[in-house]
């Protein structure tokens, strides 16, 4: 699960005194931060022509992986099967799903091909994409009408109280902007209803002084946590919102929350797509895919290795849907 940091003091159970230096809770907090930003984050490859990275078929670990998370290709007969007499919905993160993952998150376009894939599948099924990014940016690089649209990690499509997160969210935008504007690479992106610190073209060395600084700022916004993600810290609201609920709601939303008689297909690569695969999971309908070269813990059925195999399994189901018809 994501590490997650909420700023704030320290109480012991009961309330009884615990002396811990303020300090130290401040280490403990950006240390954990840290180890998170590592994990969550692999360094960027080099030299790499956009689906045709090298794959990692002989590593042992990696065919273990596969063996608990196959590829959503390889077993596409058996996902389509079980939607026999069944609506398939379809849900997808956008960076690294839909597009690949850029040094400059403003240049991560997706392709006419892709493009025409997502339109396609739009035709022939109910879809959404779901992305940490505001909506209106997404629509921005997606340029498509026929699908709906959830961002900020779908805080976007919620109503409810949603002034005061907005408002909250653009005052610690400009104080992460205005602090780390001295760290090379480092890049603040406002998307609405939640702050993106994007670290992806920082010198690794000084990734510790990005979480000590977001850790800092957030001491003035107690409504706010931090969770990491794939290069990028991710500030949101302290509320019982992410991704899986997101899903839930558009599924209500779309007349489908029958788990009878429809199968949600959720594809994504990052660690905020989790809590949608957990959905899935927990409502034992659906089929959660994580798009991933490397192996992962993750509550996802299905594996696709990057952006060019997820087109190619979009492809697939409306070949399939034009073929049942």
């Amino acid at each position: 699960m994501p590490f997650s940091v909420r700023p704030g003091g320290y109480s012991g159970a009961g309330g009884a005194g615990v002396n811990v230096s303020r300090r130290k809770i401040e280490e403990v907090l950006v240390s954990g931060l840290l180890d998170a930003m590592k994990s969550s984050s692999p360094r960027k490859k080099h030299n790499v022509v956009f689906g045709q990275e090298n794959l990692p078929e002989e590593d042992p670990a990696y065919s273990a992986w596969m063996a608990k998370c196959p590829s959503a290709l390889a077993s596409f007969k058996q996902i389509v099967a079980s939607a026999q007499g069944k609506k398939i919905a379809v849900f997808l993160d956008y960076d690294g799903t839909l597009s690949p993952i850029v040094d400059d998150p403003e240049k991560a376009v997706m392709s006419p091909v892709m493009r025409a894939a997502v339109r396609n599948v739009a035709k022939y099924f109910p879809a959404a994409i779901v992305s940490g990014r505001s909506r209106k940016k997404v629509l921005e690089f997606v340029k498509l009408k026929e699908l709906c649209y959830a961002g900020s990690h779908g805080m976007d499509i919620m109503t409810s109280s949603s002034a005061h997160y907005e408002h909250n969210t653009e005052k610690v935008s400009k104080a992460l902007l205005e602090v780390t504007s001295g760290i090379e690479g480092a890049s603040v992106e406002d998307n609405k209803f939640c702050v993106s610190v994007h670290y992806r073209n920082v010198d690794e060395k000084d990734w510790e002084l990005v979480a000590r600084l977001v850790n800092e700022v957030l001491e003035d916004f107690p409504a706010l946590k931090v969770t990491n993600g794939r290069m990028v810290l991710e500030v949101r609201p302290v509320i019982d919102w992410d991704k899986g609920k997101a899903v839930e709601f558009l599924l209500q939303s779309l007349g489908l929350s029958d788990s009878e008689n429809v199968i949600p297909i959720y594809i994504g690569d990052d660690r905020t797509d989790e809590d949608a695969f957990k959905v899935l999971r927990e409502r034992n309908c659906g089929y959660g895919i994580l798009v991933s070269q490397v192996p992962k813990e993750t509550e996802a059925f299905y594996s696709l290795r990057d952006p060019s195999e997820v087109m190619e399994f979009l492809n697939s189901l409306v070949r399939w849907k034009k073929h049942s018809l």
